[in-house]
């Protein structure tokens, strides 16, 4: 039997700057569980900046909580210049798995940004988009206010985030 599979886009530097902000982290292995049990998620896809030897640790980290890396290619003199900005590889990324039929069911994106919001009506009309996970209420683009409640929530609402985050023991 063919099962059909949810699929987790994840904006890092937008949920890592997202949580700290607010003064607290993403525990990674508890967030990546957090999707597979509430969202159904199978792949969950973390994008990043460029990569650096100097994050081998954190990669290694996300790798094995699950995640499959994505990362922003930029020429080497600019690196260090750069902020992450991978929303064009995300929407990229999404659309070349819709155009070659990759099997999911619906997509669920992790950001705080308004520049997916094109991509999410997009979805929503072709009854695959699952829901987009605000880092925190206080950064959360307002232009998703109109697609109506059931396509977004907040990983700082105290429920999540209690699920989700670092704490003294993990």
């Amino acid at each position: 039997m063919f099962c059909m599979q949810n699929v987790a886009f994840i904006d890092g530097q937008n949920l890592y700057l997202g949580a700290k902000i607010e003064k607290w982290s993403v525990h990674h292995i508890k967030f990546r569980r957090y999707l597979r049990e509430k969202y159904a998620v199978t792949h969950a896809y973390y994008f990043l900046g460029f990569f650096s030897k100097k994050y081998l640790p954190l990669y290694r980290h996300l790798k094995a909580a699950g995640f499959k890396l994505c990362f922003r290619e930029h020429s080497h003199n600019l690196q260090s210049n750069k902020k992450g900005n991978v929303d064009t590889d995300i929407v990229f990324t999404i659309m070349k798995k819709l155009i070659e039929r990759e099997p999911f069911h619906k997509v669920l994106i992790v950001s705080g940004d308004g520049d997916y919001k094109l991509l999410i009506t997009f979805l929503i009309k072709r009854n695959c988009f699952e829901k987009i996970l605000f880092p925190n209420h206080k950064y959360a683009s307002s232009l998703y206010r109109t697609l109506g409640g059931e396509y977004f929530d907040y990983l700082d609402t105290p429920a999540v985030r209690q699920k989700i985050q670092h704490t003294k023991n993990t």
